[in-house]
């Protein structure tokens, strides 16, 4: 596989998930206390069971893209920027597994202001990792492009 080719691939995965993180944390995650407490369990389920297939795939992509960045770089994108972009993967994925799902674990038996509160509040922490990747890499974008 060649750079250029891994740098697209982490480049694109990056800013979907960066747009989806966005969405969910501004507009999905904030409508959660308005669903009744009676079909949140059943809400909570389905959003899970909805939501997974479109995360997870585009994430593994993301992670390996990155690693690849890590064995192969375009001419211009230093290691160092390989390196931060993969650290902030790590950011995303250990409050993913170990905030975020814990969270989801406790709703899933029904609305829980506590979880529900920590879901969000820690989510702005996966929102600004994203960000921070879709930046870096949105900037290295610009200079392989100028040249």
């Amino acid at each position: 596989m060649n750079a250029n080719l891994v740098f697209l691939t982490n480049l694109l995965s990056t800013w979907y998930l960066m747009g989806l993180i966005w969405m969910v944390q501004v507009v999905h995650y904030e409508l959660f206390d308005r669903v009744g407490a009676d079909q949140f369990a059943r809400y909570e389920t389905d959003h899970t069971r909805l939501i997974t297939p479109i995360v997870a795939l585009p994430m593994l992509i993301e992670l390996i893209s990155a690693m690849g960045l890590i064995a192969m770089s375009p001419a211009g994108f230093p290691r160092w920027a390989a390196w931060a972009g993969l650290a902030l993967i790590g950011v995303v994925w250990l409050t993913t597994f170990f905030v975020s799902v814990p969270c989801h674990s406790t709703l899933v038996n029904g609305f829980d202001q506590d979880a529900y509160r920590k879901l969000v509040n820690t989510n702005w922490i996966r929102t600004i990792a994203w960000s921070l990747r879709g930046i870096l890499l949105g900037y290295f974008t610009v200079r392989l492009i100028n040249g």
